[in-house]
């Protein structure tokens, strides 16, 4: 097919200034400079098919949108809340606009199934009105009460957020950091994964369709040297990734190192518990949904099905029952619920996870290994007979894959819930009020789900603790990490 081609601001480009330390930077950069690529290519992950290649910036381009990002902070941030909101209801009508375009770009590039690239797409632009709505309640001014004739907490902007995103979610993962950071009165610069960046390049365009000033949200295709090289300039001030416990441990400690602030949405392994008074058959059905969201990619989607004795065998046929009923195939197809994983790598790995159940004594109920064919596509899957030791059980598992693992009774569903790396949502299912506001305090996780799957949600904070990250995202609290929480306390002035 045609490749996909962007254009590129002719105006990003800035003078030598000592004050970023460009010239210091640069020299390090030239010690790598040897060993980048110079050039990415995309394949549909459906076919195997070529989509595009893209120049990957040079350093001193990718440096000079820094620049431009840090010229235009200064004046974003003197309009108010109101105006910036303004922008944001811009934004939503842009996004809507090109729904249909924008949703293809994303399929094509990483497979998700149409039908939920284009709710993705809804989704941002509902975010977006989300926030102008709300933007000027969480942000305004917190008085308290000292000896001072006046106390007051402040939120004001940090400058230039560099944003490390990964290709699952292209829009949405992009836009829940992005929107929030913006309305706060800070800039963006998106560093998208090599997998996404016609995604990439489609969100810089809606920025720009919604009449964003120049330099507000600007988007830099680079590799990982560049991105860590960023870090350590003077022109950004705090970073927000969402990946691999590794790729955050590696962006925390640069971040760290110089002095900024980073927010980190790693992996998870969330635990779906079932006891034994759930509604079993929505439990179920809600839990295929749960695992095979994004054809199974995503950090929040079921992992570990947790399952009451009293009930296992009924909710193990119901779950087969409904992964039996998904249609894989085409992504392009409105009517397919599960599309390929992202590329053929990801199907090798998954089916290592599969293949090592199986060799500890896992029955696989529907399912269990590649599809033949073209593509990178794995087929929905249903174990039992898990343990512990497995890796289904104690790896972030990226794919259909879903391992029901039998106690018996509620205390050792927590246990096991909890005896995991990672904390960043779960799912309870019960019919009892008491019983899931006592459990959901003795779950160890950033979110709880109860008698539904874990989802985001611009009005409620979304992250994890443990490997699962740091910081939120999303509602005041992801509003108000990239902010200087400034104290101002006036004395000697009639305040009254």
């Amino acid at each position: 097919m045609q490749c996909l081609s962007y254009s590129f601001r002719a105006s990003q480009t800035c003078a030598p200034n000592e004050r970023y330390s460009k010239s210091k930077i640069i020299r390090s950069y030239l010690l790598t400079l040897a060993m980048q690529k110079t050039a990415i290519e995309t394949i549909n992950p459906a076919t195997g098919e070529r989509l595009a290649s893209y120049d990957l910036f040079p350093f001193e381009k990718a440096l000079s949108t820094a620049s431009v990002a840090r010229d235009a902070f200064g004046r974003w941030r003197k309009l108010s809340i109101k105006e910036r909101s303004d922008y944001l209801r811009k934004l939503a009508s842009a996004l809507r606009a090109k729904k249909s375009e924008y949703a293809k770009i994303m399929t094509l590039e990483m497979g998700k199934p149409i039908s939920q690239s284009e709710a993705e797409i809804e989704k941002c632009a509902w975010s977006s009105e989300v926030f102008a709505d709300n933007g000027e309640k969480w942000l305004a001014d917190e008085y308290a009460v000292t000896d001072a004739k006046q106390s007051y907490v402040t939120f004001d902007p940090l400058g230039v957020i560099l944003l490390v995103m990964p290709w699952n979610f292209p829009f949405w993962q992009a836009l829940r950091v992005a929107i929030p950071t913006l309305l706060a009165g800070n800039v963006c610069v998106l560093r998208h994964s090599n997998v996404c960046p016609g995604s990439a390049l489609a969100i810089e365009e809606a920025f720009q369709n919604a009449g964003f000033p120049n330099g507000v949200f600007n988007t830099v295709i680079t590799d990982h040297a560049t991105v860590g090289k960023l870090i350590e300039s003077n022109l950004v001030s705090g970073v927000s990734l969402t990946g691999s416990t590794g790729a955050g441990q590696r962006i925390g400690e640069q971040a760290a190192a110089n002095f900024k602030k980073f927010v980190l949405e790693l992996g998870g392994s969330d635990p779906y518990i079932v006891l034994e008074d759930a509604d079993i058959k929505q439990a179920a059905k809600v839990g295929a949904g749960a695992r095979l969201q994004n054809s199974g990619q995503s950090c929040i989607a079921s992992k570990r099905f947790i399952v009451v004795k009293q009930v296992a065998n009924q909710f193990i046929e119901e779950f087969v029952s409904e992964f039996e009923s998904k249609h894989t195939g085409d992504p392009l197809n409105p009517k397919t619920d599960v599309g390929p994983l992202v590329n053929v790598e990801a199907v090798s790995s998954l089916d290592g996870q599969v293949r090592d159940a199986i060799s500890h004594g896992a029955k696989v109920r529907v399912g269990g290994k590649p599809r033949g064919g073209p593509g990178a596509f794995y087929e929905p899957t249903v174990m039992d007979n898990v343990n512990l030791s497995m890796k289904v059980m104690n790896e972030e598992v990226f794919g259909p894959v879903a391992p029901v693992y039998v106690v018996k009774d509620e205390a050792e569903a927590i246990r096991v819930a909890n005896d995991s790396e990672f904390g960043l949502g779960a799912s309870l299912w019960t019919s009892n009020l008491e019983r899931a506001r006592r459990i959901a305090k003795e779950i160890e996780s950033g979110m709880v789900f109860v008698n539904a799957l874990v989802k985001s949600d611009p009005r409620m904070p979304f992250g994890g603790i443990k490997k699962s990250g740091l910081g939120r995202e999303l509602s005041k609290w992801g509003l108000r990490e990239f902010v200087d929480v400034k104290s101002v306390n006036i004395y000697g002035i009639d305040v009254n």
